[in-house]
């Protein structure tokens, strides 16, 4: 049970249903594209509401870019696309002052990140100069150029894609950069019952179908708005520190989790706890969003490394060490 303070209102209760209802119809139409895991949108969209970025990581071929691109259609906003590639220049996202020859003075041509959605379609396919050109946009919301700053549009979102680095021709993304993003989503191959019914679903079809815009910028930022107001209790916040705490003291474990993956923890987990309808966090949402949160942003040992280790294995051992208070009282 929560106490009463912690409830919306009875209006913020309609808005928490509608926005529930949106959030399930943009879950359906992404699934008319992307066959595979269901909860992919469902996290995509904690992401949004949680005003963060996602990594998408797979082999190629796991519809890594058909996932992004049908779950950005689904969203009434301006779209772009940047393909990383070994030659990509820091200016080709941000943009850049041309030379105008009819005015003879210098006007800003913008780059794709000027866009409410920018998908980095294999992101570390380009060097860290490149890839830190987006450093500035996910953290602050904004870009810039030849000394001077400017706004992005809002609602904004990276989503980027990456190939798992053993891959040919990939750079691993550097600290810095991955620590930006939210999230870290990993796509294995579909599961035979998953892979049959894209076959009979696409093989005869061709072409995917056409994906209808749901959610509107006001509606989104609207949400976010929303998140902001859910209630998280001081023992969720002493469980999520305690968690990344855990990861900081591993023996398997050279960079821990930051106190930026804290605050992301609790900001993912109050965006679920609204899709989930409830005007509170339940440690039921710290540890699902655990793996996906803490995991990527932390530095293994090199031995770790050799024998294989992966954050996510940290991570579990420590959702399964680190109780919440509620729970080691049983």
């Amino acid at each position: 049970m929560t106490p009463p303070d912690q409830s919306f209102t009875p209006d913020r209760n309609a808005a928490v249903a509608a926005l529930a209802a949106r959030a399930a119809e943009v879950t359906r139409e992404v699934a008319r594209v992307f066959v595979g895991e269901p909860t992919l949108p469902e996290l995509l969209l904690v992401t949004l509401f949680a005003r963060g970025h996602v990594l998408l990581e797979g082999v190629p071929g796991v519809a890594k870019t058909t996932l992004a691109k049908s779950f950005a259609s689904t969203l009434c906003c301006t779209f772009k696309r940047v393909q990383f590639t070994p030659d990509l220049l820091p200016a080709d996202i941000t943009g850049t002052y041309v030379l105008s020859p009819n005015e003879g003075t210098f006007k800003l041509r913008q780059g794709p990140v000027f866009a409410n959605v920018v998908l980095g379609d294999e992101i570390n396919r380009a060097p860290a100069k490149t890839q830190s050109a987006l450093l500035e946009a996910m953290q602050e919301f904004q870009t810039t150029i030849d000394g001077e700053t400017r706004p992005l549009p809002a609602p904004f979102i990276v989503i980027a894609t990456q190939n798992p680095v053993e891959q040919a021709g990939t750079y691993p993304l550097p600290e810095a950069q991955i620590d930006r993003f939210l999230m870290r989503l990993r796509m294995g191959y579909p599961s035979p019952r998953d892979e049959e019914a894209m076959l009979k679903r696409f093989a005869a079809a061709g072409a995917a179908p056409a994906v209808r815009g749901i959610l509107h910028p006001d509606e989104i930022l609207a949400a976010q708005e929303l998140v902001r107001s859910v209630h998280v209790e001081d023992s969720i916040v002493e469980y999520v520190v305690r968690l990344s705490e855990f990861t900081r003291r591993h023996s398997l474990v050279f960079l821990g989790a930051s106190p930026r993956a804290s605050l992301a923890l609790i900001q993912a987990s109050k965006a679920l706890a609204l899709l989930s309808g409830r005007a509170f966090v339940l440690p039921d949402d710290v540890k699902r969003l655990c793996p996906h949160v803490l995991a990527h942003r932390m530095v293994l040992t090199p031995e770790a490394q050799m024998e294989g280790v992966q954050g996510e294995t940290v991570v579990r051992e420590a959702l399964e060490k680190v109780g919440h208070r509620r729970e080691e009282r049983r």
